[in-house]
């Protein structure tokens, strides 16, 4: 059969492209002609992260793959009849996000039923929305918080008190996980519980007791977090089908921050294969609109080296496809070597067993070739695992990739000696939402470097990002990358001096093409290039330009992920299919959705408390730096600027 002549045509002007177009690169398709475009983004401003072609005026999707990229008159060539072109309006595009080390399997099954406080800018609209929901869930059903906050976001910049919580919600129970360090339950759920004067402090945790011996309501989890995890198990959970639901809706949510893959670092409570079920099901119904590499997290103290055994028999590493892979082993090997990273107690003492528990496990995993990661918050921890990888090293030489996770204080030394091993590390931004209790512990000094970024990325190590989300740091990446550039916690402090931040391209870098090494993807990830997979999030705001502060409420409007809009906002609404509605029909996300975003629409919390950590030095005698509650509190004057600002709250002038 002869080619049309559009078809040839078509042909001879993208061959004249090809030799004219230094910024253009084409993938051939089987035959003679070019192939078609499926979709086409163009007038955008578009940031590849290819080094040699660093940002693009349009770019051309085929396939799941992307086909082009260059300047729209070299790009538009390709469309076709069936070709759908999309004006970008000059937006900012990127590579899709990549969290290096999450928990989207475990958080999927319950993100329906999580009331979210990340971003809520307030104690006040976290309480009011803690009532709302609690009014609203039916027994025997919880409010549940569940990480993601932290009490320096909050214009009050402080804990919600047990007093709140129980008036908010007198008679639904409430679980309030703060951190890794303590959880805040209400009456209700103290009597669900059946937590009375004579119920004894659980393994890993103590029971906070009044003066007569009765629980508070306060669980501290001390010397580790299990008191929090064993109690919050103990909570109902969804039926399968609202499972399903459920993860749909977080991978929606993920994709609205622009996140396109994940690697899933397992989790107590995660077991291979019972719950993985569920992502295994949405995978095969072709639901998946997030990629998930995961890690298998040994269970059980004292058959970890059985669990992997076990597993070794039934899969293997790139079991799966382009949206759900089996990734490997971790982040826990072993329980003797979890360094419990809660810095409101002092750094843990891994056991004298530690090692003789975790070298055999390292040589199975060797030995048949799975890559591995370990959880590593200290770098007393880090030292003595790295012995073991080196003895086992030195018998039987590494040949993939092993990870150390988070790292917050890793040395020179042990920086060098993870690169001599060929490791990487993946980081995490927990320094945002606990670096005020790092510095109260450790002082200003030690946390300038939490972790040493720039030093490993120095050192030649590969580095990926991440947010270890969802029970103690948020899900949003957006406050990874403002951390990673500003040096500066959630609530404002500056932790790091220049010289150990990153700039913005190189925290772009991280969220990409640093993460798509942990997978083993770096051929198919991380940057917009012909042949790479067409996962791609175009911006609200400009990332590159916007004020520092303003990094954080960044979100998509358009997210794709293999060539397929999963996401749209705004004008780009209606390229993107719906989803279900939250289910249950209670659901916080039917009501609340998922993070807080400034400016996301008027049903959200209010938007009139502002922290002053933001360059105010205009801290006042009767408020210090609390005093933006006051734009909160009712005055008998008409201008609370007036009004304060006699006071020495000139702030709010400026406000």
């Amino acid at each position: 059969m002869q080619p049309s002549r559009r078809t040839l045509l078509k042909s001879v002007a993208a061959a004249a492209l090809v030799g004219a177009g230094a910024g253009t690169v084409f993938r051939r398709a089987e035959g003679a002609a070019m192939t078609e475009a499926d979709l086409i983004l163009t007038n955008g401003r578009i940031t590849t992260l290819d080094r040699a072609n660093p940002e693009v005026e349009a770019l051309a999707i085929a396939g799941g793959r992307i086909l082009a990229v260059g300047p729209a008159a070299e790009i538009m060539p390709l469309a076709g009849p069936a070709t759908r072109v999309v004006d970008l309006k000059g937006r900012r595009a990127v590579p899709g996000l990549n969290d290096s080390h999450t928990h989207l399997i475990r958080g999927g099954l319950y993100y329906n039923m999580e009331l979210r406080w990340e971003g809520v800018p307030s104690l006040a609209d976290a309480l009011r929305m803690l009532k709302t929901q609690a009014e609203r869930t039916p027994a025997p059903q919880w409010v549940r918080v569940v990480g993601g906050w932290s009490e320096f976001q909050f214009a009050e910049r402080r804990m919600p008190t047990l007093d709140e919580i129980n008036a908010a919600a007198p008679d639904t129970p409430v679980f309030i996980l703060h951190l890794y360090g303590r959880a805040l339950l209400n009456k209700a759920a103290l009597d669900v519980l059946g937590f009375g004067k004579d119920t004894p402090n659980p393994p890993g945790g103590l029971i906070e007791r009044d003066a007569h011996g009765m629980p508070t309501g306060l669980l501290i989890a001390r010397p580790s977090a299990l008191i929090l995890y064993s109690t919050l198990a103990r909570g109902p959970t969804l039926p399968v089908e609202q499972q399903a639901n459920s993860t749909r809706h977080f991978m929606r949510e993920l994709n609205r921050l622009g996140i396109t893959s994940v690697i899933d670092a397992g989790g107590g409570g995660q077991n291979y294969p019972d719950d993985y079920r569920v992502i295994q099901q949405l995978d095969d119904a072709g639901e998946m609109t997030v990629r998930v590499a995961y890690n298998l997290f040994a269970q059980k103290a004292g058959s970890e080296l059985a669990d992997y055994e076990r597993w070794i028999a039934m899969t293997e590493p790139g079991a799966g496809g382009g949206y759900l892979r089996m990734n490997g082993a971790g982040e826990n090997l072993t329980w003797s070597a979890a360094d419990f990273e809660n810095f409101l107690e002092p750094r843990p003492e891994l056991a004298p067993v530690m090692e003789s528990e975790l070298e055999p496990i390292v040589e199975l995993l060797v030995g048949n070739r799975w890559p591995f990661r370990i959880h590593a918050t200290y770098d007393e921890s880090i030292d003595r695992f790295l012995s073991v990888f080196e003895r086992v090293n030195g018998r039987q030489p590494f040949q993939t990739r092993f990870i150390i996770d988070h790292a917050e204080t890793i040395s020179d030394r042990n920086i060098d000696r993870v690169a001599a091993l060929g490791g990487g590390v993946a980081v995490q931004h927990r320094m945002a939402f606990q670096g005020e209790y790092f510095v109260d512990r450790y002082g200003a000094a030690a946390a300038e470097a939490t972790p040493p970024v720039a030093k490993m990325l120095a050192a030649g190590l590969p580095v990926g990002a991440g947010t270890d989300a969802t029970r103690v740091a948020s899900y949003n990446p957006w406050v990874s990358l403002y951390w990673l550039s500003s040096g500066r916690t959630l609530g404002g402090m500056r932790l790091y001096p220049e010289r150990n931040r990153v700039d913005r391209t190189e925290a772009l870098r991280l969220w990409t093409a640093g993460s798509a090494w942990f997978s083993g993807e770096q051929d198919v990830k991380g940057t917009l290039q012909a042949g790479r997979y067409a996962d791609v999030a175009v911006l609200s705001d400009d990332y590159f330009a916007v004020p520092e502060e303003a990094i954080k409420d960044i979100v998509s409007v358009l997210t794709i992920v293999g060539g397929r809009p999963v996401h749209g906002a705004g004008d780009f609404r209606d390229l993107a299919p719906p989803l279900p509605p939250p289910s249950p029909d209670w659901s916080p996300v039917g009501l609340f959705g998922g993070h807080w975003t400034r400016g996301a629409g008027d049903s959200g919390p209010s938007r009139h408390a502002r922290a002053c950590h933001d360059g105010c030095g205009s801290g006042c005698g009767l408020h210090g730096h609390a005093h933006q509650i006051a734009w909160t509190t009712p005055l008998p004057v008409d201008d609370k600027g007036a009004f304060w600002g006699a006071l020495g709250c000139s702030c709010f002038m400026a406000g």
